[in-house]
């Protein structure tokens, strides 16, 4: 049977360089896996003719691999911070016949050191991750580097402009194109003052003072959110909690407390950002050294994990992924709670009151308790219960 042609053209990329079926991860049948910045920036490299066949590209923030599968027969390095992005590519580049490892990458912590010739900038949702990027750009760069960043118009903002003019060197933008623009940028280089003020730090005071770290693409970097400290305020402690996991970790505060709340339990601190997960055991080894046990692991949520293997699971889900608003990775991770939960586990969440979901861990648990709640958040309770 034929899909419907809406569905097909929400996988085909169509630009000069080809046609390319792509798909996002976690999968979601009615988003594409490129927007109209990704076309836009694929059509200005082939209309000035950049590339050489043997000119070293390097990508940054490539969401689900659209520039770099379709620019793979070049020599391709991909910089990102997000692992499901990395997944995501391998999947789109053998799902268009090449090779999973036909594209170099690197995780946002781990810079690649080649000079290349061209760089291709996907403007990040978080400012401090894009300023720290321009910074380490330095390294391999030459004056001749090509260097151009796209995203959607509404995205781009002076302060978006200055960083690159202040970091790099004199920066222009093009007309908009279906509402997304590029950046083009000369490297100036006699501009070799500053450098990254990233990571940067907070101090938290709770059952005592932690100094807690945050690298560049981490969210609410100057103070805990208010979220967060809803869920400290009704962290579980108890006795049968002894394996504990901080999904969605980010600078690992909840399985930090939970730590020194539940003395005997071992921490594992989960996100698919490189960045959160480096920050996390950061701090979770200033808080106790050597003195507690913690996994850290950067992975697709609990993807891989043994099913009945966790006491309980603590998670503050995102509502967006880059620019886009949804619930499809807070879902992701409420099933996966599940599968790792043993009889009688716990998840117990943070949200957004409007998000609602309360309803579906109540259809994914049979059962959801309000811990806690005031007028923007709301803590909630699940249990398995087989």
């Amino acid at each position: 049977m034929n899909k419907p042609l809406v569905m097909d053209s929400l996988k085909l990329l169509q630009v000069p360089q080809g046609e390319f079926e792509l798909v996002r991860k976690p999968r979601n049948e009615l988003l594409q896996a490129w927007d109209a910045a990704d076309e836009f920036l694929l059509n200005y490299v082939d209309e000035i003719k950049v590339l050489s066949r043997h000119g070293k590209l390097l990508i940054l923030n490539d969401a689900f691999g659209a520039l770099a599968v379709a620019l793979a027969n070049h020599p391709v390095y991909s910089w990102n911070d997000s692992f499901t992005a990395q997944l995501a590519l391998r999947e789109n580049l053998l799902a268009n016949g090449y090779p999973a490892e036909q594209v170099k990458t690197n995780s946002g912590i781990d810079f690649p050191t080649v000079t290349v010739d061209c760089v291709l900038i996907k403007i990040p949702k978080m400012l401090a991750l894009l300023e720290h990027q321009l910074y380490v750009l330095r390294q391999v760069l030459d004056h001749d580097t090509h260097i151009i960043a796209a995203g959607m118009a509404r995205n781009i903002h002076r302060s978006t402009l200055e960083l690159f003019e202040n970091i790099l060197g004199p920066t222009t933008t093009t007309r908009a194109r279906k509402k997304s623009r590029l950046i083009l940028v000369q490297r100036d280089q006699s501009l070799k003052e500053g450098q990254s003020h990233y990571p940067d730090s907070y101090e938290l005071q709770v059952d005592r003072n932690y100094r807690i770290i945050n690298h560049a693409s981490l969210f609410s970097r100057d103070r805990l959110d208010r979220g967060s400290q809803l869920l400290l305020e009704h962290m579980p402690v108890a006795e049968r909690y002894r394996r504990i996991v901080d999904l969605g970790c980010g600078n690992g505060v909840l399985g930090i407390i939970a730590t020194a709340l539940n003395p005997k339990a071992s921490l594992l601190f989960c996100d698919e950002s490189y960045m959160a997960v480096a920050s996390a055991e950061e701090n979770f080894r200033a808080a106790f050294a050597q003195t507690r046990e913690a996994e850290f692991r950067v992975a697709d949520g609990l993807q891989g994990l043994a099913a009945d293997s966790r006491d309980l699971v603590l998670v503050n889900p995102p509502f967006h992924q880059q620019h886009n608003v949804g619930d499809a990775i807070a879902w992701q991770m409420f099933k996966q709670a599940r599968t790792v939960l043993v009889a009688g586990g716990e998840l117990r969440i943070v949200g957004n009151r409007h998000l609602a979901y309360h309803s579906k861990l109540k259809k994914l648990f049979g059962n959801c308790e309000t811990v806690a709640a005031d007028s923007k958040f709301v803590v909630l309770s699940s249990i398995k219960h087989s």
